[in-house]
């Protein structure tokens, strides 16, 4: 199976309109578009079900001790961890093809609702869910696709790897606020076939050189 993007080329910096977060030169972080990227697939396996699509970040700080903070840098070597950014199941066997934009266009406070997507999937909860747990202006539920926006102040640099599974079920039996861990788990045993893509995004201006 084969997974592209007419939004980027695989290990090209990503563009700042399918990320959550951007630079800014005054507060060092300016809310961006936000909007999905395209994606397309091809070479699925016979015998396909439905597709479950993950998008994660393995990059993220495992301790969040400088993170954002003026004067301070995150440090290359901290230990680091899983951020799901876009978690979908039971995306119709008949599907090749997401467009830019249709799961998210813009940076919605307290989150997006979980539920179906436009081509016939279901969203999952994605890590900003947790990331802006007791936020009184953030804080929420936030479900489908929202994009980067690492520490402006990391010193290195993230990679998002977009994740295509072919199942051999239908559906994978979950519902309301799932996450990105409970898909990976529901799916165990049920791939047919998997394909990757990544891209790269940082906010710190002195990575991105």
């Amino acid at each position: 199976m084969h997974l592209r993007s007419d939004s980027f080329e695989p290990y090209a910096f990503l563009d700042a309109q399918y990320a959550f977060g951007k630079h800014d030169d005054a507060q060092h972080f300016a809310f961006s578009d936000n909007r999905n990227p395209h994606l397309a697939w091809s070479d699925v396996p016979e015998g396909t079900r439905s597709f479950a699509l993950i998008c994660v970040d393995p990059d993220v700080p495992s301790r969040g001790d400088d993170v954002n903070q003026e004067g301070r840098v995150v440090p290359i070597d901290l230990p680091r961890v899983d951020f799901f950014h876009w978690v979908v199941a039971d995306l119709p066997p008949d599907l090749r093809e997401i467009a830019a934009g249709s799961h998210s266009a813009g940076v919605t406070a307290r989150g997006k609702p979980a539920g179906p997507t436009p081509d016939g999937g279901l969203t999952g909860l994605n890590d900003y869910t947790g990331w802006f747990a007791g936020h009184p202006e953030m804080g929420g539920a936030y479900a489908g696709y929202d994009g980067p926006a690492p520490p402006w102040n990391d010193a290195r640099m993230h990679g998002y790897r977009f994740q295509l599974h072919a199942l051999d079920v239908p559906t994978v039996g979950l519902s309301g606020h799932f996450d990105g861990h409970a898909l990976r788990k529901a799916i165990a045993g049920h791939v047919l076939a998997s394909a990757e893509i990544v891209a790269r995004y940082a906010i710190n201006p002195q990575v991105r050189r």
